[in-house]
């Protein structure tokens, strides 16, 4: 396993979330010619100007391009049932090329972009995001942020600890690790994976780090995000059709593995009205990220029961933006009528008392075509062409949210 111990950020091609490895199967598969382009974002100001870190991020991006998968990374890959033999084939040869990759400066804007066949340069994302995020706080007093990390840390495990003392419900508490991409560093997010799954073990259930999971032995977590049901927009479906295709090839290619679907590309209601009897059979259950989600919640056991499903056989995952106070209340709320889950990223990758960056690198083409994200959240919705992102309101139903923004 690579594990270097020279200044480069990226340790290992297996260090990104299971969901780049699982949509890059299924559209390796089902769409091998799609090309693609991706576009870092920054939704937040910043303590310096980004585009301080251009040369940084280039030599960081040489490393990446420069690394294999190992025998020992493969192997592991394998081992997970719903990896196939001809993709952990692929990645026994898989190299990434920087020439897919710009990385550029508008004024104090850092601009990286990716361009190239998607089921290539869909992997730079996680990578991207981490390296300017590490580079960014390497500029930072590291001494006072990993105390104050540490502190924090310790009284979140006494948090849970109070938390698991609590009478019991019907369901269990569970909840996981998603902040590979916003983490302070990756020294500091495996030192936050390792203590979790050693001092609250009965709570801590997972990680999205497929690195951490197979270094650590803890169940890698995963299944899908935005940007493969928003590559579907440009696959030749009719628009209004598009979850419904992208959730079929999902069921086909998964066969009743990694069963939790993505509901808000578009909003809630508009995914509701697409995830009929035969999906909601298929499917174990739906992952929240935006939107009220407590409202997200209600809509979701309501269709499970208009279904006649029983909600105690589906599980809700909420993942956006949680802390753990956020994660108990919702868990309260919910855990007598349906199993939760909660995938915590930057309250526990990078909870240091430094402001976070907020930073995304997102699908903003697909064969040519813009694609979009309609989001039930102000400030999330993500769009190039704003005639396209009318279009697709309409068809959808979708209402402008006050304070949004398209970019």
């Amino acid at each position: 396993m690579t594990d270097t111990t020279s200044n480069f950020v990226v340790r290992s091609l297996l260090e990104t979330d299971l969901y780049k490895f699982t949509m890059w199967q299924a559209l390796l598969h089902g769409h091998p010619s799609a090309q693609a382009e991706y576009g870092f974002v920054c939704r937040n100001q910043t303590a310096y100007p980004l585009a301080e870190l251009k040369a940084d991020v280039e030599r960081e991006l040489d490393h990446l391009c420069s690394l294999s998968f190992t025998t020992e990374e493969v192997a592991y890959l394998r081992s997970l049932r719903f990896i196939k033999s001809d993709f952990a084939d692929l990645l026994t040869v898989f190299r990434f090329q920087r020439h897919f990759v710009q990385v550029g400066t508008d004024g104090e804007t850092l601009t990286i972009r990716a361009v190239g066949p998607q089921v290539h340069v869909m992997g730079f994302e996680i990578y991207v995001l981490y390296i300017v995020n590490e580079l960014y706080f390497r500029r930072f007093d590291q001494a006072s942020a990993l105390a104050e990390g540490r502190q924090r840390l310790q009284d979140k495990i006494g948090l849970l600890r109070a938390f698991s003392a609590e009478p019991g419900r019907v369901h269990p508490f569970e909840f996981f690790d998603f902040g590979v991409r916003r983490r302070f560093s990756g020294a500091w997010h495996e030192e936050v994976v390792a203590t979790l799954a050693r001092e609250v073990p009965a709570l801590f259930k997972g990680t999205s780090n497929v690195y951490l999971a197979m270094k650590y032995k803890l169940v890698p977590i995963g299944t899908m995000a935005h940007e493969y049901l928003q590559s579907f927009q440009s696959f030749g479906v009719r628009l209004r059709d598009f979850q419904k295709a992208a959730l079929e090839e999902w069921v086909q290619e998964y066969r009743g593995d990694l069963g939790t679907a993505l509901t808000d590309v578009v909003g809630m209601d508009a995914f509701l009205d697409d995830f009929d009897l035969y999906f909601a059979k298929l499917f174990d259950g739906l992952r929240h990220d935006s939107g009220d989600p407590v409202v997200w919640g209600e809509k979701a056991l309501a269709h499970y029961a208009r279904l006649r499903i029983d909600a105690h056989t589906r599980r809700l995952v909420f993942s956006d933006g949680l802390d753990l106070p956020t994660a108990f209340s919702l868990y309260r709320h919910f855990a007598d009528r349906t199993m939760t889950g909660f995938g915590i990223g930057t309250n526990l990758s990078n909870d240091m008392g430094i402001k976070p960056l907020n930073i995304v690198m997102k699908l903003m083409s697909c064969n040519g075509q813009p694609v979009a994200k309609l989001s039930d959240s102000a400030g999330k919705t993500l769009c190039k062409d704003e005639t396209f992102l009318a279009y697709l309101r309409q068809v959808f139903n979708h209402p402008s949210i006050e304070g949004d923004s398209q970019s």
